[in-house]
């Protein structure tokens, strides 16, 4: 019967002592993970998928708004003063939201223990992007918030 590491929550074999992934002791035959400890991981990497996806449109209108002070022609003062320091403020948002995307699922994977509450926050802000948003953050909520999830997360973050 497989069972799941205490330190990183791999599935491995009942008979190993040591985890062939992290290299930890295996202090005691645990069953299988719970949904959390089944879905954290997944949980993890999706929001640092999120996280990078993030970067493209973040990248894109800093360059956009580069290219833009230089475009304009150069009797439309407002056009050429306004429109890119517009661009660069959404530019500015998309690297806030990237960077919080990354650090939620970086967070996750290493189980610390703050990591729970902000995917719980920008899980409840992404409900606001469909689809992907959507489906991210109902997706966050399912796994992380009940209660039976905080108790099993802190026993999870400190077993590391």
């Amino acid at each position: 019967m497989p069972v799941s590491c205490n330190a990183c929550g791999s599935e491995v074999q009942a008979q190993f002592n040591v985890c062939p992934n992290c290299g930890r002791p295996i202090a005691a035959a645990v069953a299988l993970p719970s949904r959390l400890g089944r879905h954290l991981r997944t949980l993890g990497i999706l929001w640092t998928i999120a996280g990078a996806l993030c970067l493209i449109p973040a990248f894109t209108f800093t360059i956009v708004s580069r290219i833009a002070r230089v475009a304009l022609p150069a009797t439309e003062e407002v056009g050429r003063t306004v429109g890119p320091v517009v661009l660069s403020i959404i530019g500015g948002l998309f690297f806030i939201l990237a960077t919080g995307g990354l650090l939620v699922g970086w967070g996750l994977l290493q189980r610390k223990p703050w990591g729970r509450f902000l995917a719980i926050v920008l899980g409840i802000l992404s409900l606001i992007h469909p689809p992907f948003g959507t489906a991210l953050g109902i997706y966050t909520l399912w796994v992380l918030l009940p209660d039976l999830g905080r108790t099993e997360y802190h026993r999870l973050a400190g077993a590391i």
